[in-house]
């Protein structure tokens, strides 16, 4: 069952709903990681207010740990080659200064 127009195609439809495990996935880890679950209010306003720190907590570690991976990635790959031309290895083998 889709909640959709009913012009909507199954192309349309399929990435939507492949979107909702994405979700899922992500509020399964934000519960054992920022305490997602640890919530004993007793209003609405309360529940809202933990639920919205503990995904924007959440989402403030994913970022980092996006940007460390990136940072180790970057630390583990060479450096670009140079290519000299046969001249200027000649020299540089030889530790001549090269124009």
């Amino acid at each position: 069952m889709v909640f959709a127009p009913q012009d909507t195609t199954l192309a349309e439809v399929v990435p939507v709903a492949g979107t909702r495990w994405t979700s899922e996935s992500s509020f399964a880890a934000a519960k054992g990681e920022v305490g997602l679950d640890d919530d004993e209010v007793r209003s609405w306003t309360g529940w809202y207010r933990q639920i919205t720190l503990a995904r924007w907590a959440y989402a403030l570690l994913v970022i980092w740990r996006a940007g460390t991976i990136a940072g180790e990635a970057l630390k583990k790959r060479p450096p670009p080659v140079q290519e000299r031309s046969s001249r200027a290895a000649f020299k540089a083998q030889r530790g001549l200064a090269s124009r």
